[in-house]
């Protein structure tokens, strides 16, 4: 019996092995630097669904040990007993300290990717275009570097990338760009920022993350990503009207 549960142990033990470099294999090679650019959003998504994977191949893992043992330990007759078998210390701490330093190893990897992930995030590419936002119960306001101002309408050129600087006139609020995987509060007594690269023409949400008071849910507004031709056309109109 101590034999068949050594065997057991060392089966299963390999198959946890061999599932590391399933687990670990996944290098980021989506291209998101082909531009020139390290787009946050494509290092997020990448990201995600590796964890996706990590938990999946786990999880299949468990569910195949569990049901080895619900079938090899299953009571053959009516008036069977099981018997305990006691585990040697190495087969204790083989049993409790690899299945941890496996979970450990992949929670350290993902961990350092996210950190590098997160240095890039913060990381502001040198030919940003600068757009302040001063955010207020319950608005968002604005200013391109020509003076141009805009309420809750956010218009920004294709391909370029854009870094908010960001301040609160009144509380804490949260400009939080869903489809960019970006999120930073603003705050009074304070300039904080974020950057995102809008690489396709459309309309997206913008939406305060933060509980600023009674109106916060209607704390919105749009984003909206333009030809640069149109653009610059856009903001020279404006500039004119100012």
């Amino acid at each position: 019996m101590r034999r068949r549960i050594r065997t057991a142990s060392t089966a299963l033990m390999t198959l946890f092995i061999l599932a590391v470099p399933v687990l670990a294999s996944s290098e980021h090679e989506s291209g998101y630097e082909k531009t020139g650019i390290a787009d946050p959003v494509e290092g997020w998504n990448h990201l995600w669904h590796e964890m996706l994977w990590d938990i999946t191949v786990m999880g299949v893992i468990f569910a195949l040990i569990t049901i080895y043992f619900m079938w090899r330990y299953r009571r053959r007759f009516p008036q069977q007993e099981g018997k305990q078998v006691k585990l040697t210390f190495a087969g204790m701490m083989l049993w409790a300290l690899l299945p941890a330093a496996i979970f450990m190893a992949d929670d350290l990897y993902l961990a350092g990717k996210t950190w590098a992930l997160y240095n890039t995030y913060r990381n502001v590419p040198e030919n940003s275009m600068e757009i302040k936002l001063e955010s207020a119960m319950w608005s968002w306001n604005f200013t391109y570097p020509n003076g141009v101002q805009a309420t809750n309408e956010l218009r920004v050129p294709v391909g370029k990338p854009i870094v908010m600087r960001m301040k609160s006139r009144d509380v804490i609020h949260s400009f939080y760009l869903p489809d960019f995987k970006v999120k930073e509060d603003s705050m009074p007594g304070r300039v904080t920022y974020l950057w995102f690269y809008p690489k396709e023409v459309g309309e997206h949400v913008i939406t305060c993350a933060e509980f600023c008071g009674v109106m916060h849910s209607n704390m919105r507004g749009t984003l909206i990503i333009m030809p640069v031709d149109e653009f610059n056309t856009w903001l020279e109109k404006e500039k004119a009207n100012i």
